[in-house]
């Protein structure tokens, strides 16, 4: 028997294993388009939202940004392309389904019950069991200390602060995914806006992902993600850090000057 004959024959080629497909965003909107009025409020946009990030909407009064938001939230409907959550199409479901599925919603206004207490606003809206419910009502008042003491107080008797961290804190009691906040810092001081971007750090940094329309470039500082939008489109997408940098591009973009 030869030397060839004795040899081993060659090994077969290694195939590398496959790599397992990366998740899903936990928010994809692609092609949303809303129609108010006959006319394009958001027109044909896409966009992401990763968990634990925070997404800020930019823009002047009529640029789309609570129109996509509400779009996001169920109460506006998809003329147009899709809205999914963690893979997941939610588009043609309703408001309270996406609320189940993981969408806490912060509205514009804020819309506290005004003749319930701050701890029955929180409450009423929660789905779990009374055992649970008290444990986050509890930590509504660790994120927001100002509401503990309120706890008996009629949510009219409240300062506007007061109130923006209500309507937050009821959005958070069902444990949602995504936080959908709404003109958060409109009437608010300084101070109180302040404080109230480093509460939300705190909510993005445990997972919860935040997708935020404003007007207020405070949101900057806190935001990952930043979308100008202008006539319902975005103009502009960058870091929150890029535009705090750079005021006038974005008031050019937010402007079209």
């Amino acid at each position: 028997m030869t030397d060839i004959d004795q040899a081993a024959p060659p090994a077969p080629p290694t195939t590398p294993a496959p790599q397992p497909a990366p998740p899903p965003p936990l928010l994809a909107l692609n092609g949303l388009t809303v129609v108010r009025g006959g006319g394009k409020v958001v027109d044909t946009i896409d966009m992401t939202v990763e968990a634990g990030t925070v997404t800020a909407l930019l823009g002047v009064n009529g640029a789309g940004k609570s129109s996509l938001i509400q779009a996001v939230a169920g109460l506006l409907p998809a003329a147009g392309g899709s809205v999914a959550l963690a893979g997941t199409l939610i588009h043609t479901l309703p408001a309270e389904q996406r609320a189940k599925l993981g969408i806490g919603l912060s509205p514009e206004g804020r819309r506290v019950f005004p003749g319930m207490t701050v701890g029955d606003n929180l409450l009423a809206v929660c789905r779990a069991g009374a055992k649970v419910r008290r444990e986050r009502v509890a930590a509504v008042y660790e994120l927001f200390p100002q509401l503990a003491p309120r706890d008996r107080t009629l949510a009219w008797q409240l300062s506007g602060g007061q109130q923006q961290m209500l309507a937050i804190g009821r959005a958070l009691m069902n444990l949602p995914r995504l936080l959908v906040l709404d003109e958060p810092t409109l009437g608010l001081a300084p101070a109180v806006i302040f404080d109230l971007m480093e509460r939300l750090t705190w909510v993005a940094a445990s997972g919860t992902a935040i997708l935020v329309a404003e007007q207020n470039a405070a949101v900057l500082s806190i935001a990952h993600r930043c979308c100008v939008m202008r006539v319902g489109r975005i103009v502009l997408e960058t870091t929150g850090a890029d535009l705090a940098q750079d005021p006038q591009r974005l008031q050019a973009a937010m402007l079209g000057t």
